[in-house]
């Protein structure tokens, strides 16, 4: 059965803003009568020409249109008028009165929303990453992640790879445990990736005992001797030595700026530049 209805979505972007406002719309009318038709990513004037020229003999079409530039925006509405064809421009009265009150940091560009949206599943994508490669876990998958950190317990390993995820980059952690060796796996991993996590014995020390009063003296007695740690230490520093790791102390400092020290080591090994992630 022909529609008796033809709409048509136009956008510089995915078409998804004025597909949800047309949807929004339509659920309160029979969906078999309408034919939907979009046209994305729609950049210059002779793309928009092309859709409008499709449009002008069709008396049941309506154009409902997404275009962020005004020079876009001018150019379909004057186009419709002059053919007269039915077009609904969705964010330009936005655009009217936004500007008349808020301040734009830079010029508009079309796809900044889908670019957005993008950042964010990458972000969900790392999260997910770091929590399934935490402490050792999944170490098939080292070689996918974008940055290691190895170091003993009570370094903070996690809530730095945690905080990193969260910046876009996936993370692994790996604990140093005297006597255990580092899993083969990561022989596979670019050693520009890894990086070797230290902390001043004495703040260790400390941050063991209150570990311990939260699970019990009992729990392991060993774990916050100053002697065990004394040996732990000594062997983190020869492994990193050995493979020539960079280090970042972590004593006394906020996630965040360990963070970026590691994000900075990372970007000159890597030949990074800006905002770059791998």
């Amino acid at each position: 059965m022909n529609p008796e209805f033809i709409l048509y979505i136009m956008s510089d972007g995915t078409g998804e803003t004025a597909s949800a406002v047309a949807r929004a719309v339509l659920v309160q009318y029979k969906q078999d009568q309408v034919q939907i038709i979009r046209h994305q990513n729609v950049r210059t004037k002779e793309q928009a020409l092309s859709v409008l020229e499709k449009m002008q003999n069709n008396k049941k079409s309506l154009l409902v249109y997404t275009m962020v530039l005004p020079e876009m925006r001018k150019v379909i509405q004057e186009v419709s008028q002059q053919k007269k064809i039915n077009s609904i421009d969705i964010l330009g009265p936005l655009f009217k009165n936004f500007d008349g009150i808020l301040e734009s940091n830079e010029e508009k560009k079309p796809g900044l929303l889908r670019s957005v949206d993008e950042d964010y599943f990458k972000r969900i994508e790392a999260t997910e990453f770091s929590l399934r490669l935490d402490d050792g876990k999944s170490v098939k998958k080292l070689k996918d992640a974008d940055i290691v950190l190895i170091g003993v317990s009570r370094t903070s390993k996690t809530p730095l790879s945690i905080y990193l995820s969260f910046r876009g980059w996936k993370v692994a952690n790996v604990p140093l445990v005297l006597g255990i060796p580092l899993p083969e796996d990561l022989a596979q991993v670019d050693y520009r990736k890894i990086i070797g996590l230290t902390i001043d014995i004495d703040n260790l020390i400390k941050i063991r005992k209150n570990r311990l009063k939260k699970f019990g003296w009992n729990f392991n007695r060993e774990y916050a001797d100053k002697a065990h740690i004394l040996e732990e230490m000594e062997y983190s520093r020869e492994i990193f030595e050995k493979h020539r790791w960079p280090v970042v102390n972590v004593t006394d400092r906020a996630l965040e700026e360990t963070a970026g020290e590691v994000i900075r080591i990372i970007r000159a090994r890597m030949g990074l530049s800006g905002d770059q992630l791998l």
